[in-house]
């Protein structure tokens, strides 16, 4: 197992820790700020960098402490994506340990390290730049904070989208404690538990763990065993300090193991269709199988399945003046991803005359990615915050440096088979046997000034400059190319070149390095109408780093994208009303992107996968966002969450056909697939420019992928007192999505034949016309959870939940035509102690 690098662990934080921290989080302190009359807490935020309530920031941003992730039942990292207006969230395909953020419209699904996701993530400060471990299960969470729209000046690259930041709790100052065990559907059960202990007066720690285990919701009916489990475990050391009056420190080490995947699976047996009670997987692959020597290194003994580890390591000291501040912000992230996943479900992949091909359970997989990973991050950041001029300007500003260095040994197997090389075994073909190496090293200068130019009229100024280098190198590691030759074929850095062609006269350099220096701005206004209501109003510049279309199977597809950038305007306001027992929170933007890039994965002529990533187009959002949380009478919490975006792909007429590296322009296939079109061809057959990247069937560019219209969330819970120190919180939250579109080609098939004017029949067809059988299309869904809880003063509670309650299925994504669904419904029952 080599080096490895955390990704996006961000929202992570809620996996584990907050079904226990968010279903009893009535001793919070943040839940002490409630009225005894019923009101809502006052929420401290960072967004700024800077302590203040987020009622007063003038930024689009959703915030959730303890209290408030209780009240609305959070217990997992996805729930949390089901709050926020215009955000989407769903488990990676294959990856069980990874999730995907869409926020405004903005998001990828890559986990490979040489794209970099569109949506910040951060942990106690501490930017995690990778999200193929963004599921991991952290705890002792404080608080989340989802921030919407580029963050490009205080929080840096790869914020076009926005940023989630979570905070971990500090030691306590007394000693206590909890301890928890939970049981659940598929076998799942839970341990807990978190010790505070004060060392000095100043000196405290917290000691935490968990560990779970289940046996899988996904039953193999070709080998018996059960998948998409979650397994793992986790512990974390929470070290808090005064060391004087003037300088205090707090630190954390976290490891966590986390085995799971998130296997293609289907709602009726694809081996006897009659059969619909339950999930169900066919692939030949088995946990303790292996490549049998067809590929290099430690993953040809391989099994299906993943094993993600994750070391966190963070420093944060603090030095007060007495109108400045010095913070000294320090990160370690190692993380080590190992995998086989048969992202074909151990047959052929669907198409337009077989959108369900028949079950091969071929043993090494229909289409498997084996891969072997080591990720390592280091940051340092020196923030310094100020008030000056007798409170005029509250300024913040500072420095900041990362690096990262990423490993990945990675290979590709196809299955195919004949009369002569029939399944399970079949046919296996080596794609691909590569390792790759990237690194980035980047450093940024920020500052950022908020003048209060009235009581009530406040301006913010803000800039950021970045200098980002990254670097790529591929080596082949099939026999064929280390055995004293290199062919053309090879994946290798001496073959990163485009040959001479009539598009590309001379051939082209395909570079190994990146370099790019940036200005993101921010301006803001903000005036505060009354004492409830606050206007705002902000320009603010983001971008996101570009890197290499490294999943290529050949060297002329290992082709560099450039950085995308974003400008986003916006404005809206936050009122809170009749003594803080409502809160409304809106907001309206237009989020400009170029040279957004658009990753693609689609199937060659020979059947196998394909991927491709390019600044094809431009790209706009315009969107409302609401947010209303109301307490009217103590115990009782409702809220709901509303969100409007509509999206398109831009692209410009007047470039050339083809790029330098001989990449065909969107403006160019749109042209081809018409021309195809208007011949009488049939898109997804011999219509080849139709349904591929962004161009759809019909001819027209295609709709973004997971920006639904419209998103809406409410719910709420009410803490019943029932005597003799015993209350009863019932709690209930539903949230709907709007259709939205999965794949980047919006390629989904329906059950009607058509006939080419080639006299080719297609059994089914592209272009909506007939019965829905499986594609890229997600239908609108609603999904509903439930949490009752009954607790004790005496510090014993049991609770009861569900989630997906009434087992609602929905399209989440499609990898070359395969649909990935979500989970299914799940129970659990917890009992737990406070001391």
């Amino acid at each position: 197992m080599k080096k490895g690098i955390l990704c996006s662990a961000a929202i992570v934080a809620l996996a584990a820790g907050l079904p226990a921290q968010a279903a009893l989080a009535g001793q919070d302190a943040s839940a002490q700020a409630e009225s005894d009359e019923g009101g809502l807490g006052v929420i401290l935020v960072t967004a700024q960098r800077r302590q203040e309530s987020v009622q007063d920031v003038p930024i689009a941003i959703s915030a959730f402490d303890s209290a408030e992730l209780s009240s609305r039942g959070v217990s997992s990292a996805l729930d949390v994506t089901q709050y926020v207006p215009n955000l989407v969230g769903m488990n990676n395909t294959g990856l069980g340990s990874a999730n995907s953020y869409y926020l405004r419209g903005l998001g990828s699904t890559e986990s490979f390290p040489t794209f970099d996701p569109p949506v910040g993530t951060y942990v106690d400060d501490i930017y995690l730049s990778r999200q193929n471990a963004n599921n991991l299960s952290l705890f002792d969470v404080d608080r989340v904070e989802v921030l919407r729209g580029p963050q490009g000046t205080l929080f840096g690259r790869n914020t076009t989208g926005g940023a989630v930041a979570v905070f971990l709790k500090d030691p306590g100052d007394v000693f206590g404690g909890y301890a928890e065990a939970g049981y659940g559907s598929y076998g799942l059960w839970t341990l807990r538990g978190s010790i505070d202990a004060p060392l000095a007066d100043s000196f405290s720690v917290k000691l935490s763990g968990y560990v779970q285990d289940s046996d899988g919701y996904a039953r193999n009916t070709v080998t018996g065993e059960r998948h998409n489990e979650q397994d793992g475990w986790g512990a974390r050391i929470g070290l808090s300090g005064t060391l004087s009056d003037s300088i205090s420190w707090r630190g954390s080490y976290i490891h966590t193991l986390a085995e799971g995947a998130n296997l293609v699976n289907f709602d009726c047996d694809p081996a006897n269709p009659s059969n619909c009670d339950g999930r169900f997987i066919t692939t030949g692959m088995t946990r303790d199988g292996d490549f049998g020597g067809r590929i290099t290194g430690e993953k040809d003994g391989y099994g299906l399945g993943v094993r993600t580890t994750m070391d966190f390591l963070s420093s944060n000291l603090q030095i007060d003046g007495e109108d400045v501040s010095v913070n000294i912000i320090t990160g370690y992230v190692y993380t080590t991803q190992d995998f086989a996943l048969d992202f074909a479900d151990g047959r052929a992949l669907p198409s337009i005359n077989n959108p369900f091909p028949p079950v091969a359970g071929y043993t090494l997989g229909g289409f498997t990615v084996a891969n072997e990973g080591e990720y390592s991050q280091f940051s340092q950041e020196v923030k310094v915050s100020a008030s000056l001029l007798d409170g005029f300007a509250d300024v913040v500003g500072g420095v900041y440096y990362f690096e990262e260095d990423n490993f990945s040994d990675f290979a590709d197997v196809f299955s195919i088979s004949s009369p002569a090389t029939p399944p399970p075994l079949g046919l296996p073909l080596i794609l691909g046997d590569r390792t790759i190496t990237n690194s980035t090293r980047a450093w940024a200068g920020y500052l950022q000034g908020d003048f209060n130019l009235t009581e009530r009229l406040k301006v913010t100024a803000g800039i950021r400059y970045t200098d980002e280098t990254k670097r790529m190198s591929v080596r082949d590691n099939r026999a064929s190319c280390n055995d004293g030759t290199l062919e053309a074929t090879c994946l290798d850095n001496a073959n990163m070149f485009v040959p001479s062609s009539a598009i590309v006269p001379g051939g082209r350099a395909i570079p190994r390095k990146q370099n790019v220096k940036i200005w993101t701005p921010r301006f803001a206004v903000n005036y505060q109408a009354s004492d409830d209501i606050l206007l705002f109003a902000s320009a603010t510049k983001g971008f996101k780093s570009g890197g290499w279309n490294a999943r290529g199977l050949s060297p002329s597809e290992l082709l560099p994208f450039d950085a995308e950038k974003a400008w986003s305007y916006e404005g809206g306001f936050k009122s809170e009303m009749f003594g803080r027992k409502l809160r409304v929170n809106m907001s309206a933007y237009w989020l400009d992107v170029s040279g957004l890039q658009t990753p693609s994965g689609f199937v060659r002529p020979n059947g196998a996968i394909g991927f491709v990533t390019r600044n094809f187009a431009d790209y706009e959002n315009k969107g409302i966002e609401l947010e209303i949380s109301a307490a009217p009478v103590s115990g009782l919490n409702l809220f709901a969450a509303f969100g409007y975006q509509d999206d398109k792909y831009k692209i410009s007429d007047d470039g050339a056909d083809f790029d330098i590296y001989g990449v065909q322009s969107v403006a160019a296939q749109l042209e081809n697939c018409r021309a195809q079109l208007a011949a009488g061809l049939v898109p997804g057959g011999d219509a080849t420019a139709c349904a591929q990247g962004i161009v759809g069937a019909d001819g027209t560019l295609t709709s973004p992928v997971r920006t639904p219209k419209f998103t809406l969330a409410f719910g709420g819970s009410y803490t019943a007192e029932l005597g003799s120190g015993l209350s009863l919180t019932p709690s209930v939250n539903a949230s709907w999505r709007d259709e939205s579109h999965v794949g980047t080609n919006n390629l989904t098939f329906y059950d009607d034949p058509v006939t080419s004017s080639s006299g080719t029949v297609y059994q089914n067809n592209i272009v909506g016309n007939g019965a829905r059988l499986a594609g890229s299309l997600s239908p609108a869904r609603w999904l509903v959870n439930g949490t009752l809880t009954l607790k004790s003063e005496d510090g014993w509670s049991i609770s009861a939940e569900c989630r997906n309650c009434f087992d609602q299925e929905a399209v989440e994504s499609t990898l070359a035509n395969v649909e990935y669904l979500n989970a299914p419904r799940t129970w659990m029952v917890r009992g737990r102690f406070d001391f």
